[in-house]
């Protein structure tokens, strides 16, 4: 049964689950925050129906960061992996993924980026892949680096990976953060701690996964998403 809170059928998050868009302590929401409630535009056909994807569209590299160079890219090597899921945790296929991240150094390969850190000729951070029937995807790339953010005092941002989820149509675009088990920096990152809830906020952490690792050559982590439901992953800039 839905109330009058439901959109489109789907209730909506539980309070705290969810990053709000203005954070206190996060000084780049100050400006970017809508001062009024949103405004609901109706979808047109074309939104809702397209477009779809398939893995051969991709490349040859496009789901290994450390491939189709000139050499090996610096740094530790893992794979990451999971499921895409919807709130019944059944597995949710053709869902395009794609990843941006820093390098070994905490640098991305972007004008913007000014940090004083190396770039790595053989790794831009960038990838992508579609979910298989069962709703998997899978990852290698290099653990990036933290890095500093200028948010506050000495402010440094825990290693962490981008992902963005789309599915059938343009407007189920999803993005999320990924970050990794035992990392200092989470308990003084406003933005790993924008989210309210506890609990929802472990879901952003990957776990280590020894069924993933790669003996001799990489460590493996899990990080499951889901896209609706009690066990939510946080997405960015939800109201």
């Amino acid at each position: 049964m839905t109330s009058k809170d439901d959109v489109a059928g789907f209730r909506k998050p539980h309070p705290g689950t969810q990053p709000d868009y203005l954070q206190a302590a996060y000084g780049g929401t100050w400006k970017r925050a809508p001062q009024q409630a949103p405004i609901a535009i109706p979808a047109t056909l074309s939104e809702i129906t397209a477009p779809s994807f398939a893995q051969h569209q991709l490349g040859a590299h496009a789901a290994d960061l450390t491939a189709g160079h000139r050499g090996e890219p610096i740094g530790e090597r893992i794979i990451v992996g999971g499921r895409v899921l919807d709130e019944n945790a059944r597995p949710v296929q053709h869902v395009l993924l794609e990843i941006w991240q820093a390098n070994a150094a905490g640098r991305y390969v972007h004008a913007a980026d000014q940090h004083d850190a190396p770039l790595d000729p053989n790794f831009i951070g960038i990838g992508q892949v579609v979910t298989d029937a069962e709703g998997r995807y899978r990852f290698k790339t290099i653990k990036p680096g933290a890095y500093p953010w200028r948010n506050h005092h000495n402010a440094w941002r825990p290693a962490h990976i981008h992902l963005s989820l789309l599915g059938p149509a343009l407007g189920t675009r999803l993005v999320t953060q990924l970050y990794f088990p035992g990392d200092p920096l989470l308990g003084v990152d406003p933005i790993f701690n924008s989210v309210a809830d506890a609990q929802a906020r472990e879901r952003l952490v990957s776990t280590l996964d020894w069924e993933r690792c790669e003996s001799e050559y990489a460590l493996g982590y899990r990080f499951d998403i889901v896209l609706r439901g009690r066990k939510q992953t946080p997405w960015e800039l939800r109201s």
